[in-house]
């Protein structure tokens, strides 16, 4: 009689138990390279597209002559497809408001309301949220010192005349930089370097250094600019052929966005370790692994710096925090010789 074979119950479990843990070992896998590679598709596509419409201002000539980002986005409208554009004090409705940079530091795109806070460069201008009708958001802050060549076919047009910031997911997760979000060469390094809740809720977001970072200003130019921007007298300008208080200010967007000397005293005892610091001589260690990781990656700094305040106690003097080795200390300094001074420029 012939015997007919067959999978015993036991060896069909066992099976679909071993097809089970390979799924659940390659499906994430799979999932995330699919992402991955449709991340980075869209984003090659939309910059091309983005590029083509730029440079055809470019070539009619009419991607220079704006005095601000709202008015080349309207322009813009004309080349790209754009269903909604959103201004300087409500970017959340057109861009995600909470994000991450690449190395987990969280950025609030609502604060990025002027070039000084998008861009590299402080270009005087506004950061404008635009919703692209391919699904792409994106932040943008337009460079009014744009020098267009429509007859160079090499001529970057994207790169010459913005600082641009998108999100090529819509908004839907990760919501990361380098990841679902994108920024071309105009932006700068985002993200706060001291959790918010450290600093009673402020967030650096930029750190810049004397030279490369920011530039000082001169008496002239420092009067021409702090009634506009910053709601201050002329006096605020100080008799110094070079003001590096003044261009720190000037490149964090304004005073409010410079830190007050209380929101020093927090960094200090982010950095020092500890609650026993004051205005005055405080001894302490610096702690040179939080030091590398909330500065090296922005600046190159010395054993010992210090870090402008928002204060000033005349036109002339302006307030610092000296951080060193072994102690840290508030202190008052002229304007002139701010050589090895950083700006901080923080937000909400």
């Amino acid at each position: 009689m012939y015997k007919l074979k067959a999978f015993t119950l036991a060896e069909v479990l066992i099976t679909l138990a071993v097809i089970g843990v390979v799924a659940v070992l390659t499906i994430p896998a799979l999932i995330k390279n699919y992402n991955e590679h449709a991340w980075s598709t869209a984003q090659s596509v939309f910059e091309k597209r983005l590029e083509v419409a730029v440079k055809q201002l470019n070539t009619e000539e009419k991607l220079a002559g704006y005095s601000s980002t709202m008015d080349f986005v309207n322009e813009l409208k004309t080349k790209i497809k754009i269903i909604n554009v959103c201004n300087s004090n409500n970017l959340s409705k057109c861009f995600e408001k909470n994000i991450m940079s690449a190395d987990d530091h969280y950025v609030d795109t609502s604060s990025l309301k002027t070039s000084a806070q998008l861009a590299k460069e402080d270009w005087g201008t506004e950061t404008v949220g635009v919703q692209f009708a391919n699904g792409i958001n994106a932040l943008i802050a337009y460079n009014p010192n744009t020098d267009q060549q429509p007859f160079n076919n090499k001529f970057s047009a994207t790169e010459a005349s913005m600082a641009i910031l998108y999100d090529v997911s819509g908004n839907k997760n990760p919501n990361i930089i380098g990841k679902d979000i994108y920024q071309n060469a105009n932006v700068k390094t985002l993200g706060c370097m001291v959790e918010p809740d450290l600093l009673g809720g402020m967030c650096i977001s930029n750190i810049l250094a004397p030279g490369t970072g920011y530039s000082p200003l001169s008496k002239a130019e420092c009067e021409e600019i702090s009634d506009k921007n910053y709601g201050n007298k002329k006096e605020f300008c100080g008799a110094y052929t070079m003001d590096y208080w003044a261009g720190a200010v000037k490149a964090c967007g304004g005073i409010n966005n410079m830190p007050s000397s209380e929101v020093l005293t927090e960094l200090a005892k982010y950095l020092y370790n500890t609650e026993n610091i004051n205005s005055g001589t405080s001894y302490a260690t610096l702690d040179n692994y939080k030091v590398t990781k909330v500065f090296t990656s922005n600046v190159q700094i010395n054993q010992m710096f210090l870090i402008w305040t928002k204060e000033e106690s005349d036109s002339d003097y302006a307030g610092t925090r000296l951080f060193a080795p072994t102690y840290t200390v508030s202190s008052v300094r002229g304007r002139g010789g701010g050589t090895t001074r950083l700006a901080v420029c923080i937000s909400d």
